[in-house]
């Protein structure tokens, strides 16, 4: 099958997932729709791609504000598109005062230049050095305001996060899935969470046993 027919079924599925995930009573869910890399693509993929999530952002709006999400963008929106860019607006400010769920879209997103444009502001706004500590930095990043995650879900069997939060999944619990993503569904979420609920979350101290 042509690749966009792919792309199509894994936002299909991310909306899917979402909803799951909103039942299950999860308050923040971030997904990488499509990172720095991505340009590196067919343009004509990456056309399409566009195209396909411009799409799909008009239809979840009407969703999300059904269902009291808020959606944030972390990433760039220079160089998209601006009908895409004008979408990713319009879903930020009309579901801003969505409370179920905070749903992050990591688009043109990549967790090293993510972290350069932080420090870029850091020195544009005159902090000094001896200003900066990590709660400081973070209010730098796309993603201030808003808990480190606990869980990282890899899908496709890749293992490694490809450039993705690097910063906030410091502490992390990661898991990788067999399954491509659009075949992620609830049984797969099931797996998963009973995985994380089987983990010791030490944050770097030692067990209760020593």
């Amino acid at each position: 099958m042509p690749r966009l027919s792919g792309h199509r079924e894994g936002l299909a599925n991310a909306h899917r997932v979402v909803e799951i995930l909103l039942n299950y009573g999860i308050k923040y869910v971030t997904l990488y729709l499509f990172s720095t890399e991505n340009w590196r693509r067919p343009r004509e993929e990456v056309e399409g791609i566009f195209q396909i999530l411009e799409e799909w952002l008009a239809e979840e709006i009407e969703f999300a504000r059904e269902k009291g999400i808020r959606i944030r963008h972390l990433g760039k929106l220079d160089g998209l598109p601006s009908g895409l860019r004008g979408g990713v607006g319009q879903a930020v400010d009309l579901t801003r005062n969505g409370e179920a769920m905070v749903f992050g879209l990591a688009l043109n997103y990549g967790a090293r230049g993510e972290m350069v444009e932080a420090v870029r502001r850091l020195v544009r706004d005159g902090i000094k050095a001896s200003d900066v500590d990590e709660a400081l930095f973070s209010r730098y990043l796309y993603t201030s305001e808003v808990p480190d995650p606990d869980l990282v879900i890899r899908t496709g069997g890749e293992m490694r996060l490809s450039n993705f939060l690097l910063w906030q999944a410091a502490y992390a619990e990661l898991y990788f899935a067999p399954v491509l993503w659009p075949d992620f569904d609830r049984s797969e979420i099931d797996k998963a969470l009973a995985a994380y609920k089987k983990r010791q979350r030490r944050f770097g101290a030692l067990s209760p046993s020593g």
